[in-house]
């Protein structure tokens, strides 16, 4: 009998799930993984990787991510690979004032970022107030995506807010075709309202913005939107949480068995509404920063320890600085009637941020991580057990921690167009030493040994329940 052997062995670090911790070694083989286990009872291979002294995660996933402008497919798998990623999801895009349909649009994007992708990446794409798409979706969700997103808010931007008679529509739809349904939770009638009154009254600077868009608007339109699901039977997933109110009616969904699942930010947890006296329109994100003495950060730690908030994801939305600081002058409008952009970026910045904050600064455990940013999104979007776990026939896509580093946050290192960080000067512990993208080595040490290409597309299946629970 010939000698079996393995393409690598990982030996040596300390191997996280999404529950626990271990010391073992990893066989890779064929871009899977082979065996977990001592080495000594592990087959040759034909190369080792020595990870004492770190830790070894599944290859972590960015859920929340917008690639569709000025931040293209190519510049941002560039960065997502540099900030330790392995996987991305995206929101696709399709001419809303053409005739693309959506599987039109599905195919071209598929296109677009294969050529230029050095990470594996599947999409969501949004649903804009522009119904003849919906002809399109029953065949979109069987090509493989299966997670879609719609806006209960933005009145003034063109095609954003919809109806809840359309999105009811679509839910139904996503539903029946084994999808899920991500909501933009705020009452947009009340904040147009809001922000026109602030505008006829004077009040645009940065710092009135927050008032536009109270917490209590988070509420009610996550209400709406778990109504809607049960209504519908759609898994519904709200995105971007700001609010402890919010939570609060997120736990009572999920209290009565229902399938209302949500996802945070590092802006949310780490930052606050004293940013925009700070920075101005560069903070001016949707939903916003919430108020520095209020509840909503700690509630927002606590929805992430106590497992009723499965994600973090980035929000990573680059608009480049020069178009956001027109917003000085008004914080709503600008002089041609548009609005501000919103949105920061987030994509180089999410690994270094919740590992340093929630693992090294507030001690939630190792395999939380592993829980918030890998297994939990590929159970919603579908992509488990193939990501998200390291178990034998999963994709060998792994993170190695350096545990013994400390560096500071600037965006001069990053390779985002936006040109800037909300988190400037910001010190983190901890460096993605090492990823492994389907058993080859992606980034080693600071440098990238794949080339544009690399990365696949991967079909999602329909949503698994998220791991739950509290984390200690």
């Amino acid at each position: 009998m010939a000698d079996v052997r393995v393409d690598t062995i990982i030996r040596g670090g300390q191997v996280v799930t999404s529950s626990q911790v271990y010391e073992s070694s990893i066989a890779i083989t064929g871009g899977k993984i082979a065996a977990i286990g001592p080495e000594e009872l592990l087959p040759p291979a034909d190369k080792y990787i020595d990870a004492e002294g770190k830790f070894v995660l599944p290859g972590l996933i960015d859920s929340h991510v917008h690639l569709d402008g000025h931040d293209n497919y190519e510049l941002g798998s560039l960065a997502a690979a540099r900030a330790g990623l392995t996987t991305l999801i995206p929101f696709g895009s399709y001419n809303l004032e053409g005739d693309e349909t959506l599987p039109e649009a599905i195919n071209r994007s598929k296109e677009q970022f294969a050529s230029n992708a050095l990470v594996d990446f599947a999409f969501h794409f949004m649903l804009q107030n522009r119904p003849d798409i919906l002809n399109g979706l029953p065949q979109a969700l069987e090509m493989g995506v299966k997670s879609y997103k719609m806006f209960m808010t933005y009145k003034k931007r063109p095609w954003r807010m919809c109806d809840d008679d359309y999105i009811c529509n679509a839910m139904e739809m996503v539903a029946s075709g084994g999808g899920v349904m991500q909501l933009h939770c705020e009452s947009g009638n009340i904040i147009e309202y809001l922000e026109n009154k602030l505008i006829a009254e004077g009040h645009t600077h940065p710092t009135d913005f927050p008032r536009a868009c109270p917490d209590w608007a988070e509420e009610e339109a996550i209400n709406r939107a778990v109504q809607m699901g049960a209504a519908t039977g759609c898994p519904t997933y709200v995105v971007h949480l700001s609010t402890h109110l919010g939570l609060e009616r997120i736990k009572q969904a999920q209290s009565l068995g229902q399938r209302v699942w949500t996802e945070t930010c590092p802006q949310y947890l780490l930052l606050s509404d004293a940013e925009m006296a700070k920075v101005g329109p560069l903070a001016k994100i949707g939903p916003p920063l919430r108020a520095e003495d209020g509840p909503d950060r700690d509630a927002l730690w606590r929805g992430l320890e106590q497992g009723h908030t499965s994600i973090v994801s980035s929000d990573h939305s680059p608009h480049p600085q020069e178009l956001k600081q027109v917003g000085w002058d008004n914080i709503f409008v600008t002089p041609d009637g548009a609005s501000v952009p919103f949105g920061s970026p987030g994509l180089e910045t999410i690994v270094s941020l919740t590992y340093s904050e929630g693992v090294v600064k507030r001690g939630l455990p190792i395999w939380w991580l592993a829980r918030v940013m890998s297994e939990n999104p590929a159970r919603i979007f579908g992509l488990y057990p193939r990501k998200g776990v390291i178990q034998v026939g999963s994709d060998a896509d792994l993170l190695i921690i350096d545990p013994q580093t400390d560096r500071i946050i600037t965006a001069k290192d990053h390779q985002s167009n936006a040109g800037y960080t909300l988190f400037e000067g910001w010190p983190v512990s901890g460096t993605p030493w090492m990823t492994l993208l389907r058993g080859q080595v992606l980034l080693n040490q600071g440098n990238l040994e794949q080339r544009p290409g690399y990365g696949q597309f991967l079909a999602c299946e329909g949503p698994r329940s998220p791991i739950g629970g509290p984390v200690r």
